[in-house]
């Protein structure tokens, strides 16, 4: 059954301000890129492959960044008139398209990338070369729809000297020395990724191959420095990830899982199949919640990618709470808690901070606030209350069907909600908006008392922040069980029954739901 097909959040007016171009469907992209240990450039080739979805297209618009302060790419050449200006690279399509043609351009270019690419040192000063792409940085050296809505299958050739070796997005197709000092590394990325998961990674690796888990390949790629380190840091978390992720929502969707460590970034980045790793994360110990988090982004954000970047939660949020989630099955439930617990301080702090701060933005210009602790910490409580909401059997059926109908396409948070709906019976339109369009979050001031006379609970619930009531489901713990009761308006009272006394009386005892809380006894 299907509820509350109105548009939850008006999506016209949040999407953020990229310049979509709805008659192309960029299906293939196909790089070579060639480097060198004598310059901080590159040279590259690329070649583009388009489906027009529409008729009389004259155009096609690429990003790829233009040169300033000796910086950038210059196009020195194209199979098509082209014009390169702030940035955006202009191929014509001449004759104009036919609806659901196919064609292919090229684009040779040469220059030393800004960002996007970065060239340097690692911490034993050894030359490397790493991608990072995120979030809008592969314009910088790939000419390519620079947005997460148009995803595409990729290959790299990488041309580089012999002492370095090269991993990239998917499997490894061909290896060839070429005989004059350089090797020629040939990866090819068979499902349909968005332009930031695109990496390459260039270095002197020690790479180890683990046996597979769920039948996918496991590798890691660190210093031959830090062998060991490598060992000790990605092999265990990386096959407990695959094997819970894949029990719980669905087959693991690229063909290998690459663990890479990178120079120039800290933390992860969860590029498909090759995951990089900032170089202090590789340490002697299990680096188990980081590579949990970016394990779990190749079902979200990587395979299930948000339609526009306004709806970066269903990337960062859900893979924070399955990072929740995981810590809950191999490390109990009371970690569990705990790590809820932080979050949720974590939101309270960010809140007070950014008193007008949401979790979807509110149509997104500026990249450079793409991510917030919002879009983490409290996406990921949104997920927990809404398992809460569901109840945990139809949650997870939701979830499946979720990562089942959107694999290796995009999805929004107004798709995301119908799903749910669906497998619930329940309108979740209310839910979805107060907790993720609503700035703040919900104080509640309680007290309780017992009437002895009465034998029963007396409580009295205030909420105390700005603007309307939240709608709360909560539960009232008293020892002897829980009361389920829902606070709808900014004042309520309770009673319930009881055999005798309590001795203490627990607002959330199960820490389910987002709030500030004072409570105390009358």
């Amino acid at each position: 059954m299907r509820l509350a097909l109105v548009p939850l959040l008006l999506p016209t007016l949040l999407a953020d301000t990229y310049p979509r171009q709805p008659g192309v469907d960029a299906l293939h992209y196909v790089f070579r890129i060639a480097l060198a240990d004598d310059t901080g450039g590159i040279e590259g080739d690329a070649t583009i492959d388009v489906r027009f979805l529409t008729g009389g297209i004259t155009e096609l618009a690429l990003e790829l960044a233009s040169v300033a302060d000796g910086k950038g790419m210059q196009v020195i050449g194209a199979s098509a008139g082209y014009a390169h200006r702030a940035n955006r690279l202009t191929i014509e399509v001449a004759p104009s398209s036919r609806q659901g043609e196919r064609r292919q351009f090229q684009v040779r270019y040469r220059g030393v990338p800004a960002r996007g690419l970065q060239i340097g040192a690692n911490r034993y000063k050894e030359r490397t070369f790493f991608s990072l792409n995120w979030p809008n940085l592969a314009r910088e050296w790939l000419p390519m729809i620079d947005h997460p809505y148009d995803k595409a299958t990729s290959e790299f050739l990488v041309t580089a000297p012999a002492k370095y070796q090269v991993v990239a997005n998917g499997l490894l197709q061909e290896v060839t020395d070429l005989g004059d000092g350089r090797r020629r590394t040939h990866w090819k990325q068979s499902a349909p990724i968005a332009s930031w998961l695109n990496a390459i990674g260039v270095a002197q690796f020690a790479v180890l191959h683990f046996g597979p888990a769920r039948g996918i390949p496991l590798q890691t790629w660190v210093y031959p420095q830090d062998r060991e380190k490598g060992i000790a840091t990605f092999e265990a978390p990386t096959r407990q990830a695959i094997e819970f992720f894949s029990e719980r929502i669905g087959p693991y969707p690229y063909e290998k899982l690459a663990n890479v460590q990178a120079a120039g970034l800290r933390g992860g980045t969860e590029h498909a199949s090759a995951i990089f790793y900032g170089e202090a994360a590789v340490t002697d110990r299990p680096a188990t919640g980081l590579v949990a988090h970016e394990i779990a982004h190749q079902w979200w954000g990587n395979a299930v990618t948000e339609k526009d970047w306004d709806d970066v939660w269903l990337s960062e949020g859900f893979a924070t709470y399955f990072t929740l989630l995981f810590t809950e099955h191999y490390g109990g439930r009371d970690a569990f808690v705990a790590g809820l617990k932080r979050s949720r301080e974590a939101v309270l702090a960010a809140e007070k901070k950014n008193p007008g701060l949401a979790v979807i933005h509110p149509n997104l210009a500026d990249m450079r606030r793409v991510l917030n602790q919002l879009v983490y910490q409290k996406g990921g409580w949104v997920l927990h209350m809404l398992r809460e909401r569901m109840g945990d059997e139809k949650f997870w059926t939701g979830i499946r069907d979720y990562y089942r109908r959107y694999r290796d396409s995009n999805a929004s948070t107004d798709d995301f909600r119908r799903v749910m709906e669906e497998v619930s019976g329940q309108d979740l339109t209310w839910f979805f908006r107060q907790w993720l369009t609503r700035a703040g979050s919900p104080v509640v001031e309680g007290k309780w008392t017992y009437n002895a006379a009465a034998r029963q609970v007396e409580i009295d619930l205030v909420q105390t922040q700005p603007g309307d009531a939240y709608r709360l489901p909560l539960k009232i713990g008293t020892g002897e069980r829980s009361e389920k009761i829902e606070m709808t308006e900014k004042r309520q009272r309770f009673q319930f029954a009881v055999k005798a006394e309590p001795a203490q009386v627990a607002l959330d005892p199960q820490t389910r739901v987002l709030m500030y809380a004072r409570w105390a006894r009358r």
